[in-house]
């Protein structure tokens, strides 16, 4: 069957034309770019794009793009938005949101970089270390796996949080998004326990969305405040403490369920209602505790988890362990992004040139997710075939249907020869920027006393 016949007036035909309108300088070189990312599979480094068919430049066009690039980030996460697949009937977008971080540990002329979570360290060692951080927001599968649908991927600056860079990326986004047919079905956003806490709530409490967030085991929450007893002093603002690591504060819960999980592993699922954060009392949540019998009891595989849900519908308990197992095909799309997308590759010295690189690499992955039904996966010999195609699979199909397509970029002109730098001029080196700390809490504390 020939796959290729369909591509033409394809989704994937139009997302390319609106991509290529949102490069605002530089598209030509951006476009060529992008479409060696996208379809040689051959190259083993950022570099070795520019010798691929379809970047017809020199290769020094490859991290001049990115420099004199100009790319219209709203337009890009309309487009984005507008491609996505809308839900069945009955159901809801289910998103995603976490960070990554590019490490530049050796790039004193790389500016605004801080200290960012570093992973594979030796044993020891603090795991962090100086460069880049990335909040990403993205639709996720209905099952786990790497094949995320990519909304936004925004860097984290030093004046700013992972809470504070997600919020805006939500309020952007939602808006975008496809509309379900019930209005109370709202879609769904996951994140770790970084966001599971009132911080992230507050700054996300005005955004029509349901979130289903992971808990730290130390939280603490409260029940509602008692009735006024119309004595002296204020009255009391909140009720009784909940504690997640304190049994004895629990009381009975208002649901339970207890079931199997699809390894036929026995697991437990508890809910009480009407809590809140201290700092977010106007917020009522819901605590969620999984409790599996059969885990390891390690970092990665616990016994007990806890979860907290702020929102309109909360899933069923039955669905809960499911539906947060599709936030780890954050971390999947992840290792595919920089093991075959060289996402961390490039050594780009400004920021705003590695966010352009970013931008295209988030291209590349929602490409490679309308392709799917276009392009005819290829396989190698020790590959299985009776596991669901990958994105590396798919983008080793999509030099045929490119070619079919055509690029919008047009033919580089003829420059002649460079005369040179001027006779005379002093070349200085580059400027060092310092790594820069964020400021703690007691840091703040302090500096507001003085």
């Amino acid at each position: 069957m020939d796959y290729n016949i369909y591509a033409k007036d394809s989704a994937l035909d139009y997302f390319r034309r609106d991509l290529y309108a949102c490069f605002h300088r530089a598209g030509d070189a951006l476009m060529n770019t992008n479409d060696a990312l996208l379809c040689d599979v051959n190259a083993h480094s950022f570099i070795e794009l520019s010798l691929s068919p379809f970047f017809v430049r020199g290769w020094s066009s490859l991290y001049a793009g990115l420099h004199d690039a100009v790319i219209d980030r709203t337009q890009l996460q309309r487009l984005f938005a507008k491609h996505i697949t809308p839900p069945a009937p009955g159901q809801r977008l289910v998103l995603g949101v976490d960070a990554s971080s590019i490490a530049r540990p050796l790039s004193p002329t790389a500016r605004d970089r801080t200290f960012v979570h570093a992973v594979n360290l030796p044993e020891g060692s603090k795991p962090v270390t100086p460069g880049w951080q990335y909040s990403t927001l993205c639709v996720l599968p209905l099952k786990p796996s790497s094949w995320t649908y990519i909304l936004d991927n925004q860097r984290v600056p030093s004046e700013g949080t992972q809470a504070t860079v997600a919020s805006a990326q939500l309020a952007s986004l939602v808006p975008m998004l496809p509309k379900d047919s019930s209005p109370s079905l709202l879609p769904l956003l996951l994140g770790d326990g970084y966001y599971g806490s009132a911080t992230f709530l507050n700054q996300t409490k005005e955004i029509p969305c349901d979130k289903l967030l992971r808990l730290a085991k130390n939280r603490t929450l409260y029940r509602p405040a008692p009735p006024r007893t119309h004595k002296k002093g204020a009255p009391k603002k909140d009720g009784s403490l909940f504690a997640c690591g304190q049994p004895q504060t629990h009381g009975t819960p208002d649901q339970q369920w207890s079931g199997q999980d699809e390894r036929d592993k026995p697991v437990e699922v508890a809910c009480w209602q009407n809590l809140h954060f201290k700092a977010a009392r106007e917020q009522t949540v819901t605590v969620l505790r999984v409790n599996r019998p059969h885990a390891a009891e390690s970092k990665r595989d616990p016994k007990v988890s806890w979860f907290v849900f702020c929102g309109q519908t909360c899933p069923p308990l039955c669905e809960v362990p499911t539906i947060y197992r599709l936030r780890y095909s954050l971390e999947h799309s992840f290792r595919v992004d920089k093991q075959n997308l060289f996402w961390a590759t490039p050594h780009l010295r400004a920021p705003e040139s590695f966010d352009h690189w970013t931008n295209l690499v988030a291209s590349v992955r929602n490409q490679l997710y309308l392709a799917r039904p276009l392009v005819q996966a290829s396989r190698n010999p020790w590959e299985s075939r009776h596991r669901a195609v990958t994105p590396q699979q798919v983008r080793r199909g999509c030099g045929s249907i490119i070619s079919q397509l055509g690029t919008l970029a047009s033919l580089p002109q003829v420059r002649g020869k460079s005369p040179g730098r001027i006779q005379g001029a002093v070349m200085t080196k580059a400027a060092r920027y310092p790594v820069v700390y964020k400021a703690t809490t007691k840091a703040k504390k302090a500096e507001h006393l003085v």
